[in-house]
């Protein structure tokens, strides 16, 4: 995982907003004090972050009320509303600068491979920065004449008109280079029609057939903004073979033109392809806890947008699963032991996808898949909103989609690539299938769990899981089997399966590691036990969901007494954390913001809370030990809700009452509170339902 905003853990003692949300379970009090606590813990400092958590993080953090001071709502509305969508309609990851792709992941790096690039400034960003520094020596300059290089970068005056920059000479493996990246500010080249083009050993001259072109930096120079213009020269039919030499042309009509230039260089397609799915499912997310219907004129189309280029891109329509036909992205692995126990690097191989970014997924993408398909229901349920509110003007600028289509793709997806992506021997879903034809794995938990909470995976398919992670059945040639893979208490390690050689290449030496000292390597992620607990609830029922989640607090309890993370884990024996790029084998605090995940079980799961466009639905399912479960307050569009339920009565108070009427809907077993027809809650006055006779 790559570096963020810290979310660390601190040893004080926590004592959440006094109007954070309470979870009150008659005999259980301290245990839902602890979970309130970790709560608290790792919601405090959250948000938004990367596009990479617009799926996981909205949920867990809008909905409790808090008072103005955090200002959740508008920081996700801000923040989803700016989600930069390209031309194309790819949405950007959002992550700190590197040298990637300037709308992907920071890495890999062009100096892990054999990249090149020219940096006259570096990227100010720690372990991200390049291998050194230019100074402009070794470029030809025609119709311009280099400057000074400041904090901005490399001063050029464009003194003719058809100025060229060209590069030093190199030897540059296409592969090594899909993209080229410039970092430049510019004033004066309105009229332009910049390009790049290139020379090859088989064509040593420049020629127009060897050219693409690129948007002109327009500002006001200095005191622009810097444009990070991607240049996708892996799409010329001519981009092959030994690079020889790069020129920029600015093909500009005059003279008097200013360029700075900050850096040029080569990047892989550092992209992932889940950015589209989750920044789909966190604009329904959060449309469906507000109701903010100007949010939604204004996001609905770059949704729709969004939803287009990722069914196109990874040929969703014809494959019904995501296939990655990205450069680098083939599910191939970047680290190839061969028979002879010899170790290969295949450096530009191997890139990840996803949040797991040391592994390359790719190919066919089982993980991009389950999150394509929980993407079509949400989208369609979302669609059928619009369509059934023309009040809302919901402009059509995109076309919408047809929800009853989404609804029957999306089964079809699961009826095909279910089938696919499952591993008859080991009974349990493959992370990819590379465009070689080889299935991966490694036992990898996450993948599984959210496979059942998305209803992706079937009822056979759900139970063949949970039995492996329970220790019931044993995988042969798992390294880790038995009670061992919940050995670190909180949740399921991410692998079972010992991993030396899928990866991509510039981790190279995975087995210098301990298995379970590497999160991604037999280690585990706190965040992802939500799924895991939720995904027991939904196919072993709230006993065995309550079972680990008393040892979640457990174990939570034990931390908080030894002064917290970082105190308790002081002792190697109990585990390694990661955190701010300092490797280890747990994922707890820092950038592992998804933590705030967990005690969300408590609403989503147990309580059976839905959030929808227009209401919501509660569907309870409690442990035989609770007599009743109370959550305090929900903030639901633009109300306060208390909602308690028992064996024969649900019980929902508004501590303010919302403006709109509310669409409620409870089990078939309950009289309902409505069926389909809006009714208004009234502030301080209870709505029971009771059982039915």
């Amino acid at each position: 995982m790559a570096l963020i905003a810290p979310v660390a853990a601190a040893a004080d003692p926590i004592v959440p907003d006094e109007n954070f949300p309470r979870f009150v379970v008659p005999g259980h009090g301290g245990a839902m004090d602890s979970l309130r606590n970790l709560y608290w813990l790792h919601y405090r400092n959250n948000g938004p972050m990367a596009t990479l958590w617009d799926e996981w993080l909205p949920p867990a953090t809008l909905w409790p009320a808090t008072g103005e001071k955090l200002q959740m709502r508008q920081r996700w509305a801000g923040a989803l509303s700016s989600r930069h969508i390209d031309a194309e309609g790819y949405v950007s990851t959002h992550q700190h600068d590197g040298t990637g792709h300037a709308d992907g992941w920071p890495f890999p790096l062009w100096h892990q491979g054999g990249g090149t690039g020219w940096h006259f400034v570096g990227t100010g960003i720690g372990g991200y920065e390049p291998p050194r520094l230019s100074t402009g020596e070794g470029w030809t300059l025609a119709g311009a004449t280099g400057g000074d290089i400041d904090k901005l970068g490399w001063h050029v005056e464009l003194t003719a008109s058809n100025a060229t920059l060209q590069t030093p000479a190199i030897a540059l493996d296409v592969n090594q280079a899909p993209f080229l990246r410039l970092n430049w500010r510019a004033s004066g080249l309105g009229d332009s029609n910049p390009y790049v083009e290139w020379t090859t050993r088989d064509e040593p001259a420049f020629g127009a057939d060897r050219r693409i072109p690129f948007h002109p930096a327009t500002g006001d120079g200095a005191k622009g903004p810097e444009v990070r213009m991607m240049i996708p020269v892996y799409k010329h039919p001519k981009w092959k073979g030994t690079i020889t030499s790069l020129r920029i042309g600015f093909d500009n009509p005059n003279a008097g033109a200013t360029v700075i230039i900050k850096s040029f260089h080569t990047a892989y397609d550092t992209r992932h392809n889940i950015n589209n799915f989750n920044f789909i499912r966190g604009v329904a997310s959060y449309f469906n806890w507000t109701g903010d219907v100007a949010f939604l004129r204004e996001n609905a189309a770059r949704a729709r947008r969004a939803m287009r280029f990722a069914m196109s891109e990874f040929q969703t329509r014809q494959r019904h699963l995501v296939f990655t036909p990205w450069v680098g992205h083939e599910g191939t692995s970047g680290v190839v032991i061969g028979a002879d126990g010899k170790k290969s690097i295949h450096a530009g191989r191997g890139i990840g996808s996803n949040y797991w970014d040391l592994m390359p997924f790719g190919g066919e993408d089982a993980l991009a898949t389950i999150y394509y398909y929980d993407t079509l229901r949400d989208f369609a349920d979302l669609e059928q909103a619009i369509a059934e509110h023309s009040a809302w003007s919901i402009p059509a600028a995109e076309q919408p989609f047809d929800p009853a289509d989404l609804r029957s793709h999306a089964a079809a997806v699961k009826a095909h690539a279910g089938e696919r992506f499952w591993n008859e021997r080991t009974g349990r879903f493959v992370a990819a299938i590379d465009r070689e034809g080889v299935a991966h794995d490694y036992g990898f938990t996450f993948l599984n769990t959210e496979a059942i909470y998305h209803g992706f995976a079937t009822d056979e398919q759900a139970k063949s899981i949970l039995a492996w992670l329970s220790g019931e059945r044993t995988v042969a040639g798992d390294t880790s089997t038995g009670s061992d893979i919940y050995g670190f208490r909180f949740g399921p390690r991410s692998t079972t399966k010992r991993n030396v050689d899928y990866y991509f290449w510039a981790w190279s030496s995975p087995e210098s590691i301990p298995f379970g000292y590497q999160v991604q390597d037999g280690g585990a992620v706190l965040g992802w036990s939500y799924h895991d607990l939720m995904a027991r609830l939904k196919t072993r029922g709230p006993e065995d969901a309550w079972q680990r989640l008393r040892e979640i607090i457990a174990w939570f309890d034990g931390v908080q007494a030894e002064g917290g993370y970082r105190a308790y884990y002081r002792d190697r024996s109990r585990g390694t954390m990661q955190g701010n790029n300092t490797p280890g084998g747990l994922g707890l605090d820092a950038e592992f913001v998804e933590s705030v995940l967990v005690p969300n079980v408590m609403l989503y799961g147990f309580l059976g809370f839905e959030p929808k466009p227009t209401g919501f639905a509660i569907n309870p399912r409690l442990p035989e030990e609770w007599p009743s479960l109370e959550i305090r307050g929900i903030h639901f569009h633009d109300a306060i809700l208390n909602i308690a339920v028992a064996r024969d009565e649900i019980t929902i108070t508004p501590t303010n009452a919302p403006k709109e009427p509310l669409i409620v809907e409870l089990p078939p077993e309950f009289a309902r509170l409505s069926y389909g027809t809006p009714i208004k809650l009234e502030q301080g006055i209870p709505l029971r339902s009771n059982r039915k006779e």
